[in-house]
Order: structure tokens, then C-alpha cells, then sequence
């Protein structure tokens, strides 16, 4: 869009009409460095092996071979590279075998009025000796609809 041959607009007028700085247009991107592009080399021989190494095991395994890498420059050419470790996900979806599932009972309940239904949240925060339960008190009875969860 810029012109650099212009006759009457200079270069920095034309990125100051496209609001853009004027380095953006004399940028040129360096590419990847020949260690780094030693390391993806590295990483992709090792993925085709192990196709469920993800970062922080990539990272143990070239540092074994006597790279100094860390995890971020790791993450960052694994992410350049598309690569994504297979896995098996957890199914959080489905119950654990021997779960008690409980009805819920405001099914078909309609909330008409205030005080007729009443919901609360408790949260369990693990500290050193065991857990801090926090359960929020409501200031005044409010009509709350629970129905939704």
C-alpha cells in the first residue's frame, strides 16, 4: 500500500495516513537462528518417536542430550512447529464407576416468589493442616434461582 516512489507523498506521510509507524515498513523479519533450528530438527526426530512427549518432557529429553534449553523456548518452537502431544484427555463428563448421582430436586419446580428456593456455594481451600471451608452468608433473605445449574 505504500509507494516508495511517490512524487509527492514522502514514506513517512503515507504511514502516518495508514496509521502505522514507519519502522513497521522498513521491518525485516530475521527468521529462526541455526541453533534453534538445530533444536526443531532435534525435537521433530524425537516427536515422530514419541508422539506423547509434551513440552516439559521434550525439554528433560534434550537437556539428557546435552542441550541448555528451557521450557518456554521449548514451548514456543513446539508451537511454531504445530506439534501437540496425543494423550488421552480426561472424561470429566461421565461419572466415576460407583458414583452416587443425586436427583435434582427443583426440576419442574417453578420459582414464583421470594424465599422459595435458597442456594449456596461451598468452597474447600487446602492449606497446610487440613481445609479452610468458606461458605458465603447472604445479608438478607433475596430470591435466588437456582433452577439453572
Amino acid at each position: 500500500m505504500i509507494e516508495p516512489d511517490h512524487p509527492k507523498l514522502s514514506i513517512g506521510q503515507q504511514c502516518k495516513l495508514l496509521s502505522i509507524a514507519r519502522s513497521s515498513y522498513y521491518y525485516e523479519p530475521k527468521g529462526e537462528t541455526e541453533q534453534n533450528l538445530c533444536l526443531m530438527r532435534r525435537i521433530d526426530e524425537q516427536f515422530l518417536e514419541t508422539p506423547f512427549f509434551g513440552v516439559r518432557q521434550m525439554t528433560w529429553h534434550l537437556r539428557n542430550d546435552g542441550h541448555l534449553v528451557n521450557e518456554k523456548r521449548i514451548r514456543r518452537l513446539m508451537r511454531l512447529m504445530g506439534l501437540m502431544p496425543i494423550y488421552q484427555k480426561p472424561n470429566t463428563s461421565r461419572p466415576a464407576k460407583g458414583h452416587k448421582t443425586y436427583p435434582y430436586l427443583l426440576r419442574g419446580l417453578r420459582v414464583d416468589r421470594p424465599n422459595q428456593v435458597w442456594c449456596s456455594d461451598i468452597t474447600y481451600l487446602p492449606m497446610r493442616r487440613g481445609f479452610l471451608v468458606t461458605a458465603p452468608l447472604l445479608p438478607q433473605p433475596t430470591l435466588l434461582d437456582c433452577s439453572s445449574r
